[in-house]
């Protein structure tokens, strides 16, 4: 009443003395009314400011440290830490894997980097982790796989421990190979307790009076498998990091993938002060994705439909696809599948939002075109056998485009020609070609034409 028609009692003119018609001053009182409801009182938002200025100075002068103890802050939250991990490759500040010899509990800086802390691993208890620290600190850094498991061994070190510091990589420093430890740690292991038993015991063998040359011979040694392959290696790290470090199976589609959604599965997660997320009920969003789940269920009218888990490269959320949806994507709803989904939000108060699908568009739907610059048309030709003969080993709907720097010219290459544009090509042209004279444009979801 004051503030729209005033109080000439209290010396309040009101809005529409001061020419405000009334339908804008309530207009703009109930806009204050709503800012009211989260509002800060000055002195709660002057300590947010001192605290604003201080991290912001922080992360601008000590960005490696900044990020280091952001990360061990949310250390136990696996969806946050993917979040500041993407954020610090967008900084350019590396992120090392958890090293036995180099790790603390807690993420630590390296020579400019952030390394993985111990505490992060799956069933590495914090407890171990202190003794591993204690041990290294006490009598020096671990030799090998075998004098780590002989020194830890007795204080709650088990095989799982072991297993899961191999996939994540804490034991690549020593020179074996994670497939090479996997292979031989329970051995190992059996051999170090059976040694202390018998210690315990008093017992004695023919080994103990051995010369070094001969204990050497009966060594458990690495045997000559090589490596797990690239996905394994991922597989590992996300199953006992709860997310990738060398790598991510999106890292190569990221630019298109930061062009294509309008969300990203962090935006789903209720936030913890505000209790809302960032996308809100009934919006609709594009995200895209690996999916790495997925479950199918009959509905009443006998019909199938399906709720999958979608990972992009902060998290997951969980898609709710209905039959008419189903049927029609079936065959792009298999694991490891990458697509983009539009669809319609589900959020609320008490529990991280869903989408609802509407459309599915696999990543190898999207038009993409392989650029290769020649110097001249001379360049072009004597190089133009050498093309054909790399590029013919790639089959797929990728267009492939040649440019003439000199003459300005170009022209794409007949669809005979198109290409299936991947990392492996991309190094192979790169080495040949140099990887300034190569580049690939993603057209984007807006150019597919509307599918039903």
């Amino acid at each position: 009443q004051n503030f729209v028609y005033g109080n000439e009692a209290e010396g309040v003119p009101g809005c529409i003395a001061n020419g405000i018609d009334e339908k804008t001053a309530n207009k703009i009182y109930d806009e204050m009314i709503d800012f009211a409801k989260y509002a800060f009182n000055k002195s709660h938002a002057a300590a947010y400011a001192v605290v604003s200025y201080q991290t912001a100075y922080l992360k601008y002068y000590y960005p490696v440290e900044f990020m280091a103890a952001l990360m061990t802050s949310v250390i136990d939250n696996t969806t946050k830490v993917s979040e500041y991990i993407l954020t610090c490759k967008q900084m350019n500040i590396p992120i090392l894997p958890p090293d036995i010899n180099e790790s603390d509990g807690a993420f630590s800086v390296a020579n400019g980097a952030i390394r993985y802390g111990l505490n992060a691993v799956k069933s590495v208890g914090r407890s171990v982790v202190e003794a591993i620290v204690a041990e290294r600190e006490e009598n020096g850094k671990y030799k090998s796989l075998e004098n780590f498991i002989e020194r830890m061994s007795g204080k709650e070190n088990n095989k799982r421990t072991v297993e899961n510091l191999i996939k994540a990589g804490a034991f690549d420093s020593m020179g074996g190979t994670r497939k090479q430890y996997v292979a031989v740690f329970a051995a190992i292991m059996d051999q170090v307790n059976d040694k202390k038993k018998k210690s315990i015991e008093g017992q004695m063998s023919l080994f103990d009076f051995a010369s070094e040359e001969v204990k050497q011979d009966f060594e458990i040694r690495l045997p000559d498998i090589g490596e797990y392959k690239k996905e394994m290696l991922l597989a590992f790290e996300k199953e006992v990091l709860g997310f990738y470090i060398s790598g991510h199976p999106l890292e190569e589609y990221e630019a298109a993938w930061r062009k294509n959604i309008t969300a990203m599965t962090s935006d789903f997660l209720l936030d913890e002060e505000t209790q809302e997320s960032k996308v809100h009920d009934g919006e609709k969003v594009w995200i895209g994705g690996m999916i790495t789940a997925k479950t199918v269920k009959t509905t009443k009218t006998n019909k199938l439909m399906a709720f999958i888990t979608l990972e992009d490269l902060v998290g997951t959320v969980e898609v709710i696809i209905f039959p008419k949806d189903y049927e029609k994507n079936r065959e792009k709803l298999t694991e490891d599948n990458k697509v983009y989904i539009l669809g319609r939000v589900s959020a609320n108060e008490e529990e991280n939002g869903k989408l609802i699908c509407e459309r599915i568009i696999g990543f190898d739907e999207l038009p993409r075109q392989l650029w290769i610059q020649f110097a001249d048309m001379e360049d072009y030709k004597a190089r133009y056998e050498k093309l054909l003969e790399i590029i013919g080993d790639s089959d797929g709907n990728d267009s492939v485009g040649i440019f003439l720097a000199k003459e300005k010219a170009q022209k794409i290459l007949p669809p005979s020609q198109s290409v299936k544009i991947s990392r492996g090509l991309l190094e192979k042209l790169q080495a040949e070609f140099s990887e300034k004279n190569i580049k690939v444009l993603d057209k984007g979801i807006e150019n597919i034409s509307k599918m039903n």
